[in-house]
């Protein structure tokens, strides 16, 4: 039996936190379930959106499934996300790509993965006030960081048989910071000499892969960049329904999808639950429940590809209903 904190979120958080629960249960897997709420629900009892119970009960399991938080737009808590990558140095946000059965999108064959620099860059924050008129944001690219992410990047590359990786920035610009990034993947590369590379403009990337994603396997990126890119690539698959994530450090690991926490359709049982289920089959990959991952996986797939879809993706079953479709194709 596993012990994983689950984050059930706010908004559609716990609905489709459920729904996974569910599932689940229903393929024979034993999980214990240390259920912790974080978010805006929980601001104005605990002070902050993600309370130091959460980060205890993460740190005590080491794994995590987490469903979206609402975070403030241009004021207020900061992004709950960036402080858990910062308190638990989860550095590597894994983000595979992969054309869905039943979902109908512009491209097929799409089959890629983004690896994003998850703890520096103008991502992380890092900003000041100089006056009423005047904010800097402060981009910052370290070598330590710049190696650990390509070196992810490789390691991933050669463990799931991939033959690619390409480093994305915008190097002929920002010279100083990106170059640094650029030379380090030039480095870590020199490692892994069985791996194919390849360098491109970050602008260049966003042209080609709305003509051809099928070009790219492996994309490795600095902070900003891989947030922007990650959701460009989710938009080819069928959007962040159904796209999935993960967090991985050294000692801690994040499960969760990308999209936001919808509280328009709050409680009305409409939420697509896909991009969790599909971050909590890669969380068993990851905890070395493989074949429950491949049976739920399946039973996943079996559903959409009957058809069977929620009004996000153009059909009209509720939270429930696909939830219960998907349990019935577990065998």
């Amino acid at each position: 039996m596993h012990n994983i904190t689950l984050i059930n979120g706010d908004g559609i958080g716990p609905e489709i936190s459920q729904s996974v629960m569910d599932i689940i249960k229903a393929s024979g897997l034993v999980i214990n379930w240390d259920i912790q709420s974080a978010g805006a629900d929980v601001i104005e009892k605990e002070g902050s959106p993600l309370p130091q119970r959460v980060l205890e009960s993460i740190k005590k399991n080491k794994v995590a499934l987490k469903a979206p938080v609402t975070t403030p737009i241009g004021k207020g808590f900061r992004s709950v996300n960036v402080q858990l990558r910062k308190d638990l140095d989860l550095y590597a946000n894994l983000r595979p790509c992969k054309n869905l059965p039943g979902v109908e999108t512009r491209f097929s064959g799409v089959d890629l993965v983004v690896v994003r620099e998850n703890t520096e860059d103008l991502y992380a924050g890092v900003e000041e006030q100089i006056d009423e008129n005047t904010a800097h944001s402060i981009k910052i690219i370290t070598r330590h960081a710049s190696e650990r992410i390509c070196k992810f990047a490789f390691e991933y590359a050669m463990k799931n048989n991939r033959h690619e990786v390409c480093a994305v920035s915008k190097a002929n610009i920002m010279k100083l910071s990106d170059g640094l990034f650029l030379d380090s993947f030039r480095n870590v590369a020199k490692n892994y000499p069985n791996i194919e590379t390849r360098e491109i403009l970050v602008d260049n990337l966003c042209m080609q892969l709305v003509q051809d994603p099928t070009r790219f396997d492996v994309l490795v990126l600095p902070n900003l960049y891989g947030d922007i890119v990650s959701d460009l690539t989710a938009g080819l698959i069928g959007g962040l329904g159904v796209a999935q994530g993960a967090n991985i450090g050294l000692n801690y690991a994040v499960f969760e999808p990308v999209h936001g926490s919808a509280p328009d359709i709050k409680g009305q049982n409409k939420a697509n639950p896909t991009a969790l289920l599909l971050s909590a089959i890669e969380m068993l990959r990851y905890i070395d429940e493989k074949d429950y991952a491949q049976k739920i996986e399946k039973a996943l797939f079996k559903t959409l590809s009957q058809g069977y879809k929620t009004q996000d993706l153009g059909g009209d079953l509720s939270t429930t209903e696909f939830t219960q479709k998907i349990i019935g194709n577990l065998n």
